[in-house]
């Protein structure tokens, strides 16, 4: 591979999947040069019409589908045609890595299960994403990652503002793109074996374990027996250096006491407050905790007086640790988020699209793809169609046999 080679150039994917979870996996792919084909049902992803549900963004470009299926190719299949799963196990023997997140009655009817696909190609990876897993009572239940990922891994009921409020919703997505990037690490893993053994195999990855994994803390300590305190009002917080602030301007910043001795060395002196730091009240982390009520009170009073930016540069200028609790739209122009990739340049993916969201992990020394646009439902079917060997006489007979659904 020469220096100016995408890790993943070559790589041929084929993404039979819905809504986020699943295609997150090969969009990522795609960002590192693989060349993914989106298959759609005659009716499309439902993912393409989410934001037309009360309450979503409205945005002139396709913003969800800029972040999930940038920089792929669209097919339009009925795989529930004789003709529409004619092309696709076709597409399977030349593939090299296939992802569904389909029901498993659904992968029957459409043979879309790995027993299904395997023979066609014994190298193929298999991607599959569920709701549940796999085995289990549940194996088969249909869920999303506000259900499955944030409801049942406990995370909807620790994350309240206090113990009397109500669970905490999710935003959408939120689940499905760390779990889609567990697939993708499971479908990584499993091209490198089979470049050390020649054998494909099947993978997964659920947003239920997922949603475990996110609260592994809290849910292994109550493997361990342990009982799981819900959170306090933050007025009652049991650590004043682990609790949220107000500043005059109504905008908000987290402490940490992640590191407890340390920040509350600086802290301190960086509210232009050092006398605190010989107060009895405050001399242990004991003590402080012990103090929590009267520490919280003493910060509210002193932070509500200036304005977020002063505090901003007071922080930095002592070095304390602080999360500024940014509102979504200041991601516009902000720097660090460039700088660092978080966001990249879009304009390869239309007009209008001046930054995307990246995906968050890079191999330095080699390049990702500048973004292209998402297909629409299908865009590519005849050029697919052509580069599989299809004439134009046999791209009609399939027409004609239902294959390409009647959009197509």
């Amino acid at each position: 591979m020469n220096d100016d080679a995408m890790i993943l150039d070559g790589i041929k994917v084929l993404d039979v999947a819905s809504f986020i979870a699943g295609p997150v996996a090969t969009t990522v792919m795609a960002d590192f040069g693989a060349q993914v084909i989106k298959v759609e049902p005659p009716a499309g992803d439902g993912y393409r019409y989410l934001t037309s549900l009360a309450g979503m963004p409205q945005a002139p470009e396709p913003f969800h589908m800029l972040v999930d299926n940038r920089s792929k190719r669209g097919l339009c299949l009925d795989l529930a045609t004789a003709a529409g799963r004619e092309v696709l196990y076709g597409l399977v023997k030349d593939t090299d890595v296939l992802v569904t997140n389909y029901m498993p009655h659904v992968r029957e009817k459409l043979g879309l299960r790995y027993e299904d696909l395997a023979p066609l190609n014994p190298a193929l990876i298999y991607g599959s994403m569920s709701a549940y897993g796999e085995r289990g009572p549940e194996a088969g239940q249909t869920g999303f990652d506000t259900t499955a990922y944030w409801a049942r891994s406990g995370l909807m009921d620790l994350v309240r503002p206090d113990p009397d409020g109500d669970p905490a919703r999710s935003m959408p997505g939120m689940g499905d793109h760390p779990t889609g990037v567990a697939l993708l690490s499971a479908i990584l893993l499993a091209l490198y074996r089979r470049e050390r053994t020649g054998k494909g195999g099947m993978v997964h990855s659920s947003l239920l374990a997922n949603g475990y994994w996110s609260n592994a803390y809290m849910a292994q300590a109550a493997l361990c027996g342990a009982a799981i305190p819900q959170r306090p009002r933050r007025e009652k917080a049991a650590n004043a250096l682990s609790n949220y602030y107000s500043c005059k301007d109504g905008r908000w910043f987290v402490l940490t006491a992640a590191n407890e001795a340390k920040e509350w060395s600086r802290l301190p002196g960086a509210l232009g407050h050092p006398e605190w730091a010989d107060d009895p009240r405050f001399a242990t982390q004991e003590t402080r905790q012990q103090n929590a009520t009267a520490l919280t009170a003493l910060l509210d009073g002193v932070v509500a007086q200036r304005d977020l930016e002063h505090w901003r540069a007071a922080f930095r200028e002592y070095q304390v640790t602080v999360g500024i609790v940014a509102k979504t739209e200041d991601i516009h122009g902000n720097e660090q988020a460039i700088a660092s990739g978080a966001v990249m340049p879009g304009g390869s993916a239309g007009a209008g699209v001046d930054y995307i969201i990246d995906s968050p992990l890079w191999v330095e020394g080699s390049p990702k793809r500048a973004p292209l646009p998402p297909p629409e439902h299908g865009e590519h079917t005849l050029e697919i169609l052509a580069e599989a060997g299809y004439d134009e006489a046999a791209i009609a007979d399939l027409r004609a046999r239902g294959g390409l659904g009647p959009r197509q």
